[in-house]
This record gives C-alpha cells, sequence and structure tokens, in this order.
C-alpha cells in the first residue's frame, strides 16, 4: 500500500498516537459527531474499524456524507470516508494493521478484526511528502 513516504507529514506524526477524534455530519440533523476512535496509517491514507459494523452511527453517517474531519492535538484535517468492499486487499491490510497496532496478547482482537467493518478514510487536497531540491 505505499510507505511513509508517500503521505502527507502530518500522519507520519499521527502513526503512533492511540486514538484520533473523527467528526461526521448526522445523517438526518446535519450537526456534528465527534467520536474518539482507534486507527491505523498506511500510504497517505487512515484506517478504521467498525465493531457495530453499519449499525455504528458514525459509519450510517458516512454512508449519508462521506466528508469528515480528524483530529489529534489541536490539529484538524478533513477527508473523506468510504466503507471498504470485505476481503479486498485493501480491506484485509486495513484489518491487519488495526489488529496488529491494537492487540496486547495474540488473539485478543482477532475475532475484532474478523467481525468488523473496515472503513478508509482519504485526504484528496493533502500533498504528499515531497524530496526537498537540493541546492548546488
Amino acid at each position: 500500500m505505499g510507505n511513509s513516504d508517500n503521505q502527507p507529514e502530518w500522519l507520519a506524526r499521527w502513526a503512533g498516537a492511540r486514538v484520533l477524534y473523527l467528526t461526521t455530519l448526522g445523517r438526518r440533523t446535519g450537526r456534528p459527531h465527534r467520536i474518539e476512535i482507534w486507527f491505523a496509517v498506511d500510504g497517505g491514507r487512515l484506517y478504521l474499524l467498525s465493531g457495530g459494523r453499519d449499525r455504528s452511527d458514525w459509519v450510517r453517517n458516512i454512508q449519508v456524507n462521506p466528508r469528515v474531519t480528524v483530529e489529534l492535538g489541536g490539529e484538524t484535517h478533513s477527508g473523506v470516508a468510504r466503507i471498504l468492499e470485505e476481503g479486498t486487499p485493501q480491506d484485509q491490510r486495513a484489518r491487519a494493521l488495526l489488529v496488529r497496532k491494537y492487540r496486547t496478547t495474540e488473539d485478543d482482537l482477532a475475532d475484532w478484526g474478523r467481525r468488523s467493518l473496515a472503513v478508509v478514510i482519504e485526504f484528496p487536497g493533502e500533498a504528499p511528502n515531497q524530496p526537498q531540491a537540493s541546492s548546488g
């Protein structure tokens, strides 16, 4: 899926954090709904898992309006979320990344990783890190 050089600098900084804040817009009210959630970073994208699958309010909200914001340490970025098709390489990668990041024993999160719904957030307006031109 890419490496840390293919992502915005802020995503590289966020990668080691335990949680971030995800804000979606309510599907009926249009009001912001903010949650704290586990995440993983890979290839310029954020990956999330919903243990409640499509019954989770935040997932139902992105099905109606995929525009989201993510926040960590007072820094906020806008992105577009989408549910990953189950069984695809990107879906499998998302699950593996999150289980690896958060597990504390060999199998404590394996079931969560299998049953959850994987979501990706992409940042189309964000440029990846670019190598600095040498002045010579």
